[in-house]
């Protein structure tokens, strides 16, 4: 039995995934962890009760997943690895030099960092590749993504993603957030990224391409969370037993 410590327990997808590994016989969510002064600090949560501090249930889990705030994020990633647990994260908004301690991290044990935990997205990275590559410099990109109203960071971390497969594929030089007053003719080789923030979306992403009379759309959509939930439960089963390692979705769902 694998157990969970559920950082960000109380937040949307802390509840989502504590809901996904409800019943199962391989794992259970062991502990809960949010931030010090929250209501619900010494309720029960899982099979122990909700703490204030990682380090307080690490003794008890095998596997920390992580749903809080990207601040402190690297932080318990160190904590984590330094007790020789799995660490799974989705947090976005990370700075290059928290994803630098994630990757310090995954030298002592496995980690997997996904921006997104979607089959479906981390399939939709590929198509958008395949896509790009297929149809050439010709062709103008577009990435636009919609969320919630009460989403933090923009674009979110499956649109810069997306932007960095595309740029890759199509060899881009130049990104574009957003645009305003007279921009005059779009250029070759510039990718436009545009973040919408409205109701309850829970995410959709929607990637662009246009040409000589016709134009390519690829679209997720998520209608709830239960998607991104069941990816983080296959890469709690991921991380039972693995090497060391900095890993993404690719190499959970074997793309």
């Amino acid at each position: 039995m694998t157990r969970i410590g559920l950082v960000g327990a109380m937040g949307r997808m802390g509840r989502a995934v504590a809901e996904a590994a409800r019943g199962l016989d391989d794992l259970v969510i062991a502990l809960g962890v949010e931030h010090p002064g929250h209501p619900g600090i010494g309720r029960l949560f899982g099979q122990g009760k909700l703490a204030e501090r990682l380090g307080d249930v690490l003794d008890s889990v095998d596997v920390v997943v992580d749903f809080a705030l990207a601040d402190g994020c690297d932080a318990r990633a160190e904590m984590t690895a330094s007790a020789g647990k799995a660490y799974v994260t989705g947090i976005t908004g990370l700075s290059q030099e928290q994803i630098r301690a994630l990757k310090k991290a995954g030298e002592k044990v496995p980690v997997v960092y996904a921006p997104n935990f979607s089959r479906g997205v981390n399939l939709l990275y590929r198509l958008a590749r395949d896509t790009a590559r297929g149809l050439g410099p010709e062709y103008d990109i577009e990435i636009v993504e919609t969320h919630h109203r009460h989403k933090e960071d923009a674009p979110s971390g499956t649109a810069r993603t997306l932007l960095d497969v595309l740029s890759e594929a199509s060899q881009a030089e130049k990104v574009v957030y957003g645009r305003e007053g007279v921009i005059g003719d779009k250029p070759l080789r510039q990718i436009g990224v545009s973040s919408l923030r409205t109701g309850d979306v829970v995410g959709e992403h929607t990637v662009m391409f246009g040409g000589p009379g016709e134009r390519i759309e690829l679209t997720h959509r998520a209608a709830s969370r239960q998607a991104f939930a069941a990816g983080v439960i296959a890469a709690v089963r991921f991380v039972r037993g693995r090497k060391p390692g900095f890993y993404s979705m690719s190499d959970v769902l074997g793309l």
